[in-house]
């Protein structure tokens, strides 16, 4: 699976990647994979002020229900609301698919995160190939 160089990531499988002080956030592809078919997608609302490290909402697929993690504090300025009427978007591609955008309040927090190839190996050590 290829993991966009430019995102870091978390090791609850979220990535953000960021533009200055703003960062854009979503699930890996390998998260997606993992769940399967994504049935409904929780998210904060405009304004939220999210912790690194903190429940922001959650994914729900046909398997189970799982947590979404904030890989960076902030305050939320959009949401996409595309995800409310086709969740499956993340499914066809989670690179791309964006939940959240925020305004960085530390962005010292992101060196914290996996880069891409680290992230890689985390998955390949988690999941043994």
């Amino acid at each position: 699976m290829a993991y966009p160089a430019g995102y870091r990531y978390t090791k609850e499988h979220e990535w953000i990647s960021v533009d200055g002080a703003a960062g854009t956030v979503g699930i890996t592809d390998y998260a997606q994979s993992s769940l399967g078919d994504i049935v409904f997608v929780e998210l904060p609302k405009v304004g939220d002020v999210l912790e690194a490290g903190k429940i922001f909402g959650s994914v729900e697929s046909v398997k189970a229900v799982s947590d979404l993690y904030s890989p960076a504090s902030g305050t939320v300025t959009a949401v996409n609301e595309e995800l409310k009427d086709a969740p499956e978007k993340v499914n066809a591609d989670a690179n791309g698919t964006w939940m959240l955008k925020l305004d960085l309040k530390d962005a010292g927090e992101l060196d914290k995160l996996l880069s891409a190839a680290e992230y890689e190996a985390f998955v390949s050590e988690e999941t043994g190939h």
